[in-house]
């Protein structure tokens, strides 16, 4: 048995650990020998093999600490209403752009406004400050009539209105020519017919009384009330115009025997002759169109007078205003006034 301190006491050990093949290989040797390998057992009394440092400190990375894991995202069931802001903010947005459309259409109202008056300024500059000369009807130079209005529609009339007075103007316009053609499917139907000369003739007559009258009796009174905003030719107007729109119906209904090709007289002409028939029904076409248009305009107007604030009252005033400025009314009123007292004078 060997003494402790003297040799290996595994060394003839077919079992001893240090004989070990894969041991024997990382033995240390004269190239390489370090504290790593250093088996005291092997040379008992040999001191250690000095330290020696690596040829390259390995480099040491720094660690970067981890970002914090976001918690999983939500998943919304096709039943959970979406949030895509506040309902407030959204209501506002909504009322300060509607605000904002408000206010441009108002400055495009005005600046059309300011427009229109510029030129009715550089008109009349261009005119000396005389009076306007009448431009209406458009009758060429040579004619020895000449127009007795003047008229102008982007220039007197408010820009607001300007598309209403434009439109009666075209329904004038489209009734005259309806008369015309009522006229000539009188002629028509006169030729195919002569015991219907009465119907022939009234048609004449009414193209000759409606042409001037319509134009005179409803239509100015229209262009001067949305010209000047007047509550007495408002009043005209709706008295006249409503008389119009009853003789636009029966125009277009065709009562036999009174110059209207209507749809009573259109049919009953099929059994004349065919073409007539359909040239007249052309005409109870055009007519019912005039009819029903004048109708949606009579209530448009009305409904644009009722807003401007006009009264019977202040048509009453501006009447009275109206007459007693005038100075014949005038003349006359204190002629009147000078002959009663010079009476009652005599007759004390």
């Amino acid at each position: 048995m060997a003494r402790s301190g003297e040799g290996n006491p595994f060394e003839g050990d077919p079992g001893n650990p240090f004989q070990d093949p894969a041991v024997i290989q990382h033995r240390p040797t004269s190239e390489y020998a370090t504290l790593d390998v250093y088996n005291p057992f092997d040379k008992p009394g040999q001191p250690a093999p000095p330290y020696e440092p690596p040829a390259s400190a390995p480099t040491v990375l720094p660690v970067t600490p981890a970002a914090p894991a976001l918690p999983p995202a939500k998943k919304l069931s096709p039943t959970e209403p979406r949030n895509y802001g506040s309902y407030g903010t959204q209501d506002s947005a909504a009322a300060a752009t509607a605000e904002l459309l408000k206010r441009q259409e108002e400055l495009n109202r005005k600046g059309k406004e300011l427009d229109r008056r510029e030129r009715e300024l550089q008109n009349a500059a261009l005119a000396g400050g005389a009076a306007r000369p009448n431009n209406w009807p458009p009758l060429p130079s040579f004619c020895p009539v000449k127009p007795c209005f003047y008229q102008d529609i982007p220039v007197e009339i408010p820009v607001e209105s300007q598309k209403t007075v434009t439109t009666m103007y075209y329904l004038w316009m489209a009734s005259i020519v309806t008369l015309f053609f009522n006229f000539l499917a009188s002629l028509a139907l006169f030729c195919v017919d002569t015991s219907g000369g009465s119907g022939f003739g009234l048609s004449i007559l009414w193209a000759l009384i409606f042409t001037p009258c319509s134009f005179l009796c409803w239509y100015r009174p229209m262009y001067k009330a949305f010209k000047s905003d007047s509550s007495f030719n408002f009043f005209v107007f709706f008295f006249i115009f409503f008389a119009q729109d009853v003789v636009f119906v029966l125009q277009a209904i065709g009562i036999p025997g009174w110059g209207f090709s209507g749809w009573i007289v259109s049919l009953s002409a099929l059994k004349l002759n065919t073409a007539v028939a359909v040239l007249m029904m052309l005409v109870a076409i055009q007519f019912t169109a005039v009819a029903g248009l004048g109708i949606i305009m009579l209530k448009r107007i009305h409904s644009l007078y009722r807003r401007t604030g006009a009264s019977f009252q202040k048509a009453q005033e501006e009447f009275a205003a109206g007459v007693f400025s005038n100075q014949a009314v005038r003349t006359a009123a204190a002629n009147a006034a000078a002959g009663a007292a010079t009476s009652t004078f005599r007759a004390a």
